[in-house]
């Protein structure tokens, strides 16, 4: 591997292979995945739509909203990329610009997402635990600011590690086995093999994985603790279901995470990686609609007012 001296050049450009070794599969892909990809896009912006136009939104709504708007641009930051390099034999270039920013926002946008399932978890929290003062405390002005801090929080975090991660040199062939400027990927070819370029990586996880995972936790172990002193188990069936919704969407974002960035520097694989990551930017926000629109029933409600007044 040689050493690139201008490797901070911001006229270089990487080479990502995507899946230049599945060209058998190549057409097939590519169809399945456009479709998905376009029932992600429709499903996301349905639910987008139909609760702004609701004009009593409750704050799960709220969030739901905002969840959707996240999911729709974390898609359009690397699904178009994807298709791109299964239409494209020997794979696509990318500026050194181009991959800077897509990694800035697919961090910020998985961050913000990650930072929104704890503000979700607490809106549930409230309603559970203290109904009484539900309406009070979650006023349209603390959702506004919570929404608010969890875009900040991950724009903050990204710029961090995409800083981090972009002052490292690179070595020659510039080529990144992946479809999109995934961060194991690019720091993988880092001339510098030593741990301390994990350590910003190491420091995003903490503040965007395993912080609000924890206090995702610790507010189901509040709902739960309580839910044990409720006699009826009618009672104890609405409030759950109530939190099912959030609960498979939590599991499922932070599963796939945790799978992808929470491991050592060896275990490192280029092929699964990219399966995995198809599943992570791909599947997971086409399930997310479905979740929601087939669980909760006040989505369902929306989307049924929206559907009469076309």
């Amino acid at each position: 591997m040689e050493r690139d001296n201008k490797s901070t050049d911001v006229t270089m450009e990487f080479l990502l292979l995507g899946f230049s070794d599945l060209l058998c599969l190549r057409v097939l892909l590519f169809l399945v995945f456009f479709i998905v990809h376009v029932a992600t896009v429709v499903g996301n912006m349905m639910i987008f739509m139909a609760v702004l136009m609701e004009p009593s939104r409750p704050p799960m709504l709220f969030f739901l909203c905002q969840l959707s708007a996240i999911e729709l641009c974390y898609t359009l930051v690397t699904v178009p990329k994807a298709l791109l390099s299964l239409a494209v034999v020997g794979g696509s270039t990318i500026s050194f610009l181009g991959c800077a920013a897509q990694m800035l926002l697919f961090v910020a946008l998985g961050g913000a997402e990650c930072l929104l399932l704890v503000a979700m978890s607490y809106d549930r929290y409230l309603a559970i635990c203290q109904p009484l003062h539900y309406g009070v405390v979650m006023s349209q002005g603390l959702c506004l600011r919570l929404a608010v801090a969890c875009c900040l929080g991950g724009c903050a975090v990204a710029l961090g590690l995409t800083v981090a991660v972009f002052r490292l040199p690179f070595c020659r062939p510039l080529r990144i086995n992946h479809f999109f400027c995934d961060i194991s990927a690019v720091l993988h070819l880092a001339c510098t093999q030593s741990y301390s370029t994990q350590l910003p990586l190491l420091a995003a996880c903490v503040l965007l994985l395993l912080l609000p995972f924890l206090l995702i936790l610790t507010s189901y172990g509040c709902i739960a603790s309580v839910l044990l002193h409720v006699p009826s188990s009618v009672g104890r069936g609405k409030a759950f279901s109530t939190c099912s919704s959030h609960l498979c969407l939590t599991l499922l974002h932070y599963g796939c995470a945790t799978f992808m960035y929470i491991r050592p520097k060896s275990s490192y694989s280029p092929a699964r990686d990219k399966m995995v990551s198809l599943v992570y930017t791909n599947i997971t926000p086409f399930l997310y609609p479905l979740i929601y629109g087939l669980r909760n029933k006040e989505i369902r409600g929306v989307l049924r007012k929206m559907l009469r007044r076309k």
